[in-house]
């Protein structure tokens, strides 16, 4: 008896690896990667980070092999993130001003030691606030108004050290216009900014508060990260920040929010990045570590889902790792 005659067959674009890969709609490859790095105190230090296994801060002179490590690899692009110590941090963060800080340290080694690397600088108050938020607390209240210039000496402060690309992660309203007219203003007009358009109030930042010691010293940071229930306030953000003049957009956290990293990516011509964040990348480490997954293929499939949902640009703890692993796969 003759089986029933089937037009469509879709298995037939999977018969091969050569075939599935003529047929591969997405691509994943290091020049995806943005890989955040933890800085610290004392040039030769290292210093693993518990809440994230296989993650450590660095002193600057550590950092510099890390990252030139990472480079050969592929990965072209990293995200600084200094670690202050609690008796240079007030109220109003003021040592993120200061030329000299830890952050503007670390960025001019790297781009002495790797002038074509692409170093990206965070902007916000919570790693010298006293307080532990993203803007300035007074009367119990987070002070938009107030916060907007710092932002803004802190992101020429750091291009002057030589960031590429300054990323404001804090969530003010307005801040992305503020910092685009300071830097003009200085003549920093090739310096980028990636706007942290839609930043979630999010219970998977928890290991990267422990890395920076930067958790909210009362209260929390639901009255300027966005409710994880909404998806139409994030496209009137992200669309705020393209007409502040933002350069990339970025959606945090990365794989609970595909959604929203869809939705984003249809409403703009701008470059998208996602976060794949601390909670998210420790899920994958501590599963691994039971024997409950595999670490390479998930973390894989796990950057390679938000491409596929229109991420131009991915920040993972995971980028070395999965840098080497493509190049395996060649």
């Amino acid at each position: 008896m003759l089986a029933a005659v089937m037009l469509e067959r879709p298995r037939r674009n999977r018969a091969s690896k050569w075939i599935r890969a003529l047929a591969r709609e997405t691509e994943l490859s290091a020049d995806h990667l943005v890989w955040p790095v933890f800085v610290q105190e004392g040039p030769d230090s290292e210093s693993p980070i518990l809440s994230m296994p296989g993650i450590s801060r660095y002193g600057i002179r550590t950092l510099v092999e890390r990252v030139k490590e990472a480079f050969a690899l592929g990965v072209r692009a990293v995200a600084l993130f200094p670690k202050i110590d609690d008796s240079l941090k007030d109220p109003r963060g003021s040592v993120g001003t200061e030329p000299n800080n830890l952050l503007c340290m670390a960025t001019r080694a790297l781009k002495e030691a790797l002038p074509e690397l692409v170093v990206i600088t965070d902007v916000a108050l919570d790693p010298y606030s006293s307080d532990g938020h993203d803007g300035v607390v007074i009367e119990g209240r987070i002070d938009n108004d107030v916060t907007l210039p710092i932002l803004a000496e802190m992101a020429v402060v750091q291009s002057r050290a030589g960031a590429d690309i300054v990323a404001p992660s804090d969530m003010m309203d307005g801040r992305v216009q503020c910092i685009r007219e300071a830097l003009d203003s200085e003549g920093f007009t090739q310096v980028g900014i990636c706007s942290y358009a839609v930043k979630y109030a999010s219970a998977f930042y928890g290991p990267f508060r422990d890395a920076l010691d930067s958790a909210p010293r009362g209260g929390d940071k639901k009255t300027y990260q966005m409710n994880p229930a909404n998806v139409r306030e994030a496209l009137r953000e992200a669309q705020l920040d393209v007409d502040e003049g933002a350069d990339w957009l970025m959606v945090k956290p990365g794989l609970p929010y595909l959604d929203v990293i869809r939705a984003v990516r249809e409403a703009t011509t701008l470059p998208v990045a996602a976060y794949h964040v601390s909670g998210e990348f420790s899920m994958l480490k501590a599963a691994a570590e039971r024997g409950m997954l595999d670490y390479d293929a998930c973390l894989l499939e796990s950057l390679l889902c938000m491409r596929r949902a229109g991420a131009d640009i991915i920040f993972t703890y995971g980028a070395v790792d999965a840098a080497r692993l493509l190049r395996q796969q060649r």
